[in-house]
Formats: C-alpha cells, structure tokens, sequence
C-alpha cells in the first residue's frame, strides 16, 4: 500500500484504517512506531504489542491475542477498560454542548465532579479546597512544591529513597530512582533524601519493629538537631505505599510520626496519593491506613476515570496562592472531570475498597503459598490490589537479615514469560526485581485465578522448579 493510498483510506475511514492498515502485524506496528516516536518509549520494548481493542481486565491486538491486564495503565483505569458507566458520562458531555475545556472557568460539571471529590476527602473536606493542575500527577506534584515553598518562605524539601513522583524538573529532583537523574544537572536544590521503611530490606540492616523504630529516630533526630547540617524543610513529600520502588507500604506507627514532628515544626506534609489513591490499597486513600490526614494530597491517575487529570486537595489554611500564580492549559479537562464522576460515584456506591480489601488479602496468601513451592519469589507485599512481588536468588548466600540477593535479570524473564502467557505486568524497585499487580479494581475472583495460573506457567517457563 503506497503513503497515499494510506493517507486517502485514513481521511475516509480512520478508525477501519487503524486495525486494518498493517494486516494485523504487531511486529509492523513495533517498527513504524520505532520510526516515529523517539527512544524515551519504553513499554513497548517490554511488552510488544499494538493494542486493537480493551474491555474490563482483557486486552486484544492486532494479531488477536488476548492478555490479562494487570497494568490497567499503571493504575490509572481503576473501573478497567472502557467500563459501561465511563463510556456513558463521555457520550455525555459530548451530547451535551459543554466545551471540551475551560480552563479554569466553572461549569455545572466541575462544579458536580469538585463537591463529590471534596466529599471523598478527610472530614468530607470541609477543611480541604481543591486545584486543578495540568493533566498529570508530575504536574501536580510540582504545584504542591511550590505551595509548600511560598506558604512556608522556605525552600528545603525531605523526600525518601525509593519514592516516585514524576519526570518534570522538581518532581524529578524529589524521586529516588537515579537512572533518570544521571544526565540532568542543575536539579532543584535543597533537597533531602531519606531512607524509607522496607519490609524485606531494611535500609539501616536492622529488620523487624526495630528497624522501623530506629528510622523514626532518625528523621525526628534530623529535624530536631541543630547540628543535622538540614534547614528546617517546607515540605516532606512521601507516598503512603511507594509504587515504582517496589511496592512497599509505610508503617502506620512511622507514618503516623512523619505527621505528628512535621505538624509541630510548621513543615507541610504532602502525600502522594497518584498511584495508591482511590481505594487501590483497600482504603479509599492509601494514608487512610494510618488515620492521619495531610496538609496537601497529590492526586491523577484513577481520579480522572482514564482522562488526563490532576488535582490537590489543599488545606484552606495553607491555599497561600494568589490568582494566576500557578496555571495550566488543560486544567478545565471536563472530559476528565466527567469520567472522573463517574469512577468516583461507582467506587463509593458499590463500596469496592472493601472488596479490593478482601481480594488482596486473598491473593496475598495465595501468592505465599506459590512462594513456598518457587523460593525465588522472596518475598509477597503490598495492600488490597497494589501488590509486590520481589523476586531473588535463592541459591546464593543470604544477608545477615534472612534475604536472598534481588535478582532482576530473572524479573525481566519473568515479565517477558508472563506476556508470552498472555498476562501484562510491570516491574519496579530496585533494578527492576519486583513484579507489580496494578489491575483494575473490578478484577474478579475467575480472574484472579487466571493471574495465578499464568504467572505458575511463567515461572515454569522461566526455568523456574516446584520446591
């Protein structure tokens, strides 16, 4: 087919032309992309495929091949794909003559989508105002930085090793992986990073309630003395359970005394809730667990109902804004805020944390009993449907806390197992060992069997041998 046959039959027909242009080849799709887009890509070098069609947990391409979603857009479809309630607000707001975007003028929509989300937040956010940012969670991050710097008037940050939250500038400079970092000089100053809890690998090589008791030590430690050689910060940004590095939820004891020293020094506390928010962990916020409340919350991904949205929830008392001082195109996203309503109204309604809840338990201890037969997983985490998998060596020598070396390379072969099995996962933590579970939140119980049995299949096939 020449380019223009190509072009006439794509100005006739796009969405025919789409399927049907390359005779259902993932391997074309792979190459033509490879030609237009630039090498930042990377999930299709993980998982090669071009997508032709998505409902519920199942994905279909070109070729026909049907996988397992456990990616759900690494959290971002909470309802999974192309949900019946999503498809209906879009069809909508396209019928019902509301622009598309607005900045930030108001329309009966937003202001419907701003009362529900206030509505979800602590207190019924009576204490909470929101604003709407660019359409994604690094965007929003940077606006919560920027609060923080200008209600305080000062400019240090604590950040924490293994945390995620984003790729812009000074989200960049607040994230632990250093693989991004390495060519980028001239990142935000003044910030400090400290080590975050981790239940297989204690960063202090202390392990256990000790281990947890002696990092709260040292961040109140690092606040309190005058001779820690770090100013008094205007924010601590953490996430209540870090996604990217590894799956590893915050103690509720440790959390709970992250917020008590930073409320007693005036230093704003801002949860990153992007990946872990909307009952993903079995709480409708990941922070839920520990009780505590923030003074800023990060909120994208599910918020939005799979449309690019970003938003803060921000405490009355800390809106130290001034009109116009942080803005963005997109942030009158009404598409967003209608599938966003409508992700939202369906999660409280139906009452899926609980259910996530239950899941996760059940498929934790399923995975434990998978753990005992296959001693390279080593070790299972995580809360409701946000769950690790860290894969080692276990014919190597353990450390003195009991853990097997990590082993990335064979978390690579196993992802790449999985997928030949027909199921999409990701990976995170450091190098890459862990095996992470983002599927969508109406995941049922068949299903989840499905996973089970893949992911045995993929370790078998990845050389793997029942103990």
């Amino acid at each position: 087919m020449t380019d223009k046959v190509r072009i006439d039959n794509l100005v006739a027909n796009p969405f025919t032309f789409v399927v049907n242009s390359l005779n259902g080849n993932n391997d074309a799709y792979l190459a033509r992309q490879a030609e237009f887009e630039s090498n930042v890509r990377s999930y299709p070098r993980k998982l090669p495929l071009a997508i032709a069609k998505a409902q519920g947990v199942w994905i279909t391409d070109v070729e026909n091949n049907h996988y397992l979603d456990c990616l759900a857009g690494a959290g971002t479809l909470a309802l999974g794909h192309n949900h019946p309630d999503v498809l209906q607000s879009i069809k909508n707001v396209i019928t019902s003559g509301l622009p598309l975007h607005t900045l930030d003028l108001t329309t009966p929509l937003k202001d419907k989508f701003s009362a529900y989300l206030l509505s979800l937040l602590p207190g019924q956010g009576k204490e909470y105002c929101l604003q709407f940012c660019g359409p994604s969670g690094a965007d929003a991050v940077e606006a919560a930085l920027k609060l923080a710097k200008k209600h305080t008037g000062r400019t240090g940050v604590i950040s924490f090793s293994g945390g995620y939250h984003g790729m812009t500038h000074g989200a960049l400079a607040v994230t632990g992986n250093l693989s991004p970092k390495e060519a980028i000089n001239g990142m935000m100053p003044e910030v400090q990073f400290m080590p975050y809890p981790h239940l297989y690998r204690c960063p202090l090589g202390i392990g256990g309630k000790a281990g947890v008791k002696a990092l709260t030590y040292y961040f109140e430690n690092l606040i309190n003395d005058v001779e820690s050689g770090v100013r008094k910060p205007a924010a601590v940004i953490l996430e209540a359970v870090q996604g990217e590095g590894g799956v590893n939820p915050a103690p509720v004891e440790w959390l709970q005394r992250i917020r008590k020293i930073t409320q007693e020094h005036g230093i704003l506390l801002i949860i990153d809730e992007v990946q872990a928010g909307f009952a993903r962990t079995g709480k409708l916020f990941a922070f839920e667990h520990a009780g505590i409340e923030p003074d800023i919350i990060v909120m994208s991904k599910a918020v939005g109902g799979g449309m690019p949205l970003a938003v803060l929830g921000i405490k009355k008392q800390f809106d130290a804004w001034e009109p116009g001082h942080h803005t963005g195109t997109f942030r009158g996203n009404q598409l967003a805020m209608a599938t966003g309503l409508a992700t939202l109204q369906y999660l409280k309604v139906h009452q899926v944390a609980d259910k996530v809840a239950t899941q996760g338990e059940w498929l934790k201890a399923k995975l434990v009993e998978l753990q005992k037969r296959y001693p390279m997983i080593g070790h299972v985490r995580g809360l409701g449907l946000m769950i690790g998998i860290e894969i080692v060596k276990p014919n190597e020598a353990q450390d003195h806390m009991g853990c097997y070396p990590a082993d990335s390379q064979l978390s690579a072969l196993l992802q790449k197992k999985c997928f030949e099995a027909g199921l999409i996962l990701e990976r995170g933590g450091r190098n890459g060992c862990v095996l992470r579970l983002l599927p969508s939140l109406l995941i049922t119980n068949d299903e989840l069997a499905i996973f089970l049995d893949k992911f045995e299949h993929a370790l078998i096939a990845a050389g793997a041998k029942s103990a």
